[in-house]
């Protein structure tokens, strides 16, 4: 089967993997014309992990993750230590390790491993249309491309969902914006194994460890939409919002080098909803389900979307159309609770609710990672991967 895959992300290009193992001829289009993704890094989660080790990259993920054995919470303000304790029973209890790894360079591997001569860089999708024969993707240059299929991953603000579910679906600003990138290990932030969170005022500063002795640096501030910011500022607006904090903090914040590594992102998400297919055309990863990272399983969820859809692929074979709808029916419903648990969590953590956050803050200071670590593989429990858990 003649299979196009619109989107080079971590979704579309895993997806395009599993098709292209199980015999497809898979080729994907994407706008971009160089590997450059939006945001320095990401966390995987086992129910991720899994599935690129089932697309064969396990030994290629270990390498690129980083060993991230502990977590802890420190007062923003202090630096004291609110809550630590060990990530190994997230490992025993799911059968898989997590990985934080730069997104740039897992995107780098999934094309590799897909083939680059088989990607399309510079082509932006204008349109879709389908009839019984098959599906036509027009491009901005006027070229069109035709398959049996067209898996559309074209992200967050996707073309491809309006023509699927037949209606606009607006997107909700979540409350803040997030400031992320890489920076090397420094032990005055936190442990080079840990995922080390300073927590204070419904702002949040993190870093997780990534290969390279590199830490994954994640900030939140909470701010209206449309905050104007100018790259030319830099570190500006973060020195302002986390003046006073603890050394951690601004030890962190002086290693970041805005011309190298620094992202702004305001962060949206969708309302979950069901339409993913339709016909031989359906949408997957943030196309289907933008959610906030509060929860860490953005790419976790796309991948598995990426697994779902291999094994209907696999094993129906009635037509495009009915193993398109039998996909969407096996995902959008754990989907869209990871959309709306990761919101609550966003409520949680960033002061949208004064009361609730402080309360959370308290719990940090007597929490010894059970109710943590029960969230987290939570999160993982219910994955189509987690079969045994």
């Amino acid at each position: 089967m003649k299979i196009i895959v619109i989107g080079a992300g971590i979704g579309g290009t895993s997806a395009a993997i599993a098709l292209q193992r199980l015999g497809h001829d898979v080729t994907i289009y994407d706008r971009i014309r160089e590997n450059k993704p939006v945001g320095a890094a990401l966390s995987l989660w086992p129910n991720g992990v899994k599935v690129l080790n089932w697309l064969g990259l396990a030994d290629e993920i270990a390498a690129l993750g980083g060993r991230m054995d502990k977590m802890a919470y420190l007062d923003g303000r202090t630096g004291e230590t609110m809550t630590q304790f060990s990530l190994d029973p997230v490992t025993e209890l799911t059968g898989q390790r997590p990985y934080p790894v730069a997104r740039a360079e897992l995107q780098q591997l999934l094309m590799d491993r897909f083939g680059m001569d088989r990607i399309r860089l510079g082509m932006t999708m204008v349109g879709i249309d389908q009839d019984d024969d098959g599906a036509t993707v027009t491009f901005a240059d006027g070229t069109t491309a035709t398959a049996d299929v067209v898996i559309a991953a074209d992200g967050a603000n996707s073309r491809a969902r309006a023509y699927v579910t037949g209606e606009d679906h607006a997107r909700r600003y979540s409350g803040y914006t997030n400031f992320n990138g890489l920076v090397p290990v420094d032990e005055r932030v936190g442990p080079a194994d840990q995922w080390t969170t300073y927590v204070a005022d419904g702002k949040r500063v993190a870093v997780m460890p990534v290969a390279g002795n590199r830490f994954y640096f994640f900030v939140d501030v909470p701010q209206p939409a449309g905050t104007p910011y100018d790259r030319a500022d830099g570190t500006a607006p973060l020195e302002a919002a986390f003046a006073g904090w603890a050394p951690g903090v601004a030890a962190l914040l002086e290693a970041i080098d805005p011309a190298t590594s620094l992202n702004r992102v305001e962060i949206w998400d969708l309302d979950p909803f069901h339409t993913w297919a339709r016909g031989r055309v359906a949408i997957l990863g943030d196309a289907a389900h933008n959610t906030t990272p509060d929860i860490g399983q953005g790419a976790c969820s796309a991948l598995e979307d990426a697994f779902v859809l291999g094994l209907m692929f696999a094993t129906h074979h009635l037509s495009p159309a009915d193993t398109l709808s039998r996909y969407a029916k096996a995902r959008s419903e754990r989907a869209g609770e990871l959309v709306l648990r990761a919101r609550k969590r966003a409520t949680e953590t960033h002061g949208f609710e004064p009361g609730v956050t402080e309360a959370w803050y308290d719990g940090l200071r007597t929490e010894t990672g059970e109710n943590i670590l029960r969230g987290l593989v939570g999160n993982v429990t219910g994955s189509p991967t987690s079969f045994g858990l």
